[in-house]
């Protein structure tokens, strides 16, 4: 038996909903949850497939195994004064090369997937991306696309709840994955691998091309830039995500026919810069309109297949550091950065040892005692490495 099928009577108002409840065309499966109950984007830019857990205590007291990362949550660690000031002074100086990538990663979609396409970002990093995505869609084209936000962990793979409710509302085709970046290309297996699985169980088939804003890694083949530099999204945490904390998969806490789980930390709203993020961004929209078309057809006319680049090198960072598992290895700039403000690092590779690119990530790296090492050559702006445990 298929699990879920597409109701075309729904769609009209699918995504449309408020607090999570039930859905009256799914039989029960929850709703979406938008702000201002969970999260602080406009309820239209983005409905979350996730089960509110604010009222949970999910940040352990120790030490957590890698394998079990995923069903806890990290302190949300907010960096210091000198921290945020650079984040504004990127946010201001790139916001122009940013909604270039929005723009042309939105045209690629909009061309090889249609006007009909449904945004489904992977929360919640990808989620600042797809809204954008959404305005870009709209501003320049007319086309309102809905968006959802998804969980996607380690090992149980994207939300099969959160894609029940998409197959029962939207025609699966439809349907685009969205992440902000790529690094060794993990998010991109495990999507595949996921949406394999959920299909050889009964259930809808979903297209697995994830689209992503930079593509560093060499790990997609929709993407609006393979540059490797800094995100504004990626720098923040929660505050440049609406609020949102990284998802929660567990058992205990979510039944089999709901979603994942998240946190909105409404504790932090003074220090947000969710919306801040994406007006800057979408107000250099206009500025940057005259170098779209030649920057897609540039990419429409070039090989874009996958060269997984990215998982290369942190194989090959592995034998040079003695590491046994790739997953101890974040490349890009992007990745970096999430990992020194969540996890324990063990040090940082740059490539050069003044880049403005990393400039924030040398930073963060001395206020959290983190050695940072100059590897000429290496294939990424910079790279971290996490502490394997003895």
């Amino acid at each position: 038996m298929r699990r879920g099928g597409f109701n075309r009577a729904a769609r009209a108002g699918a995504g449309v909903g408020g607090p999570q409840g039930r859905d009256p065309w799914s039989g029960g499966v929850p709703v979406p949850l938008r702000g201002p109950g969970f999260g602080t984007y406009a309820p239209e830019e983005v409905g979350w497939l996730l089960k509110d857990l604010s009222h949970l205590d999910l940040e352990p007291r120790g030490a957590v195994e890698e394998a079990e990362f995923f069903s806890w949550l990290p302190a949300e660690y907010q960096p210091d004064a000198a921290y945020r000031e650079l984040f504004e002074t990127v946010l201001r100086v790139g916001s122009a090369r940013f909604a270039l990538a929005v723009a042309v990663l939105t045209e690629l979609v909009l061309a090889e997937r249609g006007a009909d396409s449904v945004l489904v970002s992977i929360a919640r990093g990808g989620t600042p991306v797809g809204i954008l995505m959404r305005r870009w869609a709209a501003s320049a084209r007319g086309h309102v696309l809905p968006h959802y936000a998804v969980s996607l962990v380690r090992g149980p793979g994207v939300d099969t709840g959160a894609l029940d409710y998409l197959a029962r509302h939207h025609d699966p085709a439809d349907v685009v994955f969205v992440d902000g970046w790529t690094g060794k290309g993990a998010i991109t297996e495990e999507l595949s691998t996921s949406l394999a699985r959920y299909r050889a169980a009964g259930g809808a088939a979903f297209n697995d091309d994830l689209a992503v804003l930079a593509d560093p890694g060499s790990c997609v083949r929709t993407y609006g830039t393979r540059d490797d530099f800094l995100l504004p999204s990626a720098c923040l945490n929660s505050t440049a995500t609406g609020l949102i904390s990284r998802t929660v998969y567990s058992p205990s806490l979510t039944p089999p026919d709901g979603f994942h789980g998240a946190k909105f930390h409404r504790e932090l709203a003074r220090d947000d810069a969710s919306h801040r993020l994406l007006d800057t961004v979408s107000g250099a929209f206009s500025a940057i309109a005259d170098q779209v078309p030649p920057a897609v057809a540039a990419l429409q006319n070039s090989d874009r297949t996958p060269t997984w680049s990215g998982r290369e090198s942190a194989v090959r960072l592995c034998a040079q550091y003695g590491i046994t598992d790739t997953n101890f290895v974040k490349p890009g700039v992007g990745e970096t950065t999430r990992v020194l403000l969540r996890r324990p690092t063990w040090r940082v590779l740059v490539r050069e040892p003044n880049a403005s690119e990393h400039r924030h990530v040398r930073l963060l790296a001395q206020a959290r005692g983190v050695p940072v090492e100059v590897v000429p050559g290496l294939a990424y702006a910079c790279v971290g490495l996490l502490k394997v445990a003895a």
